[in-house]
């Protein structure tokens, strides 16, 4: 049960465009924003760090972006989170089969030894305390631009707001990022409706 229940949208008619924002990257509006409409200026200072993490202009593939928010959002142990970003990966082109193999990507043949070296740093820079050494950075910026890098930071730090933001208000998870949850990773645990 949320502990505080998401709002509908046309209660705050000003952050219509932050709304329609969110509605086209992910094809559903997030509960976690309903929630946060409580203050309109947290919702619009989140629609743009959002906007900025994941800038279609930027380098890293924007489906990758959003697998590296799984796997950050794994770390915290945020389900809520955890199917949004397999929403927004597989809207942003990730196949179901890599989708699938997401918590194997250490051994899946799916992933580059690129993409291997990306998700352990955002596993472990998600960690508690932060598990990034000096040699798993530099082994980082063999693969990885340092701007590159920069946003794949970026997408760990942003979901460390949303995970103990959604974790904390208990987010109901909505119907569609729970069903492609489901289907990605068979299921258990991604009844829609609830957080955990």
């Amino acid at each position: 049960m949320p502990r505080l229940q998401p709002l509908p949208p046309e209660t705050t008619p000003e952050l219509k465009a932050h709304f329609d924002f969110f509605l086209s990257t992910l094809g559903v509006m997030p509960n976690s924003v309903l929630t946060m409409q409580r203050k309109p200026k947290l919702v619009q200072a989140f629609a743009q760090l959002n906007a900025a993490v994941m800038d279609p202009a930027g380098e890293v593939d924007l489906g990758f972006r959003r697998l590296v928010g799984h796997v950050a959002s794994k770390a915290a142990g945020c389900l809520y989170c955890q199917a949004h970003t397999l929403l927004g990966a597989h809207n942003f082109g990730v196949s179901d089969e890599k989708l699938a193999a997401v918590w194997t990507y250490a051994t899946s043949p799916l992933y580059t030894d690129r993409e291997r070296v990306a998700l352990d740093f955002a596993l472990a820079a998600a960690a508690q305390p932060n598990a990034v050494t000096d040699e798993q950075f530099a082994q980082l910026r063999q693969h990885w631009s340092e701007s590159e890098i920069v946003e794949l930071l970026g997408v760990v730090a942003m979901f460390g707001f949303l995970n103990r933001w959604n974790d904390t208000m208990a987010t109901p998870l909505e119907a569609v990022p729970a069903e492609v949850a489901r289907k990605a990773v068979g299921g258990q645990g991604w009844d829609a409706g609830k957080h955990r």
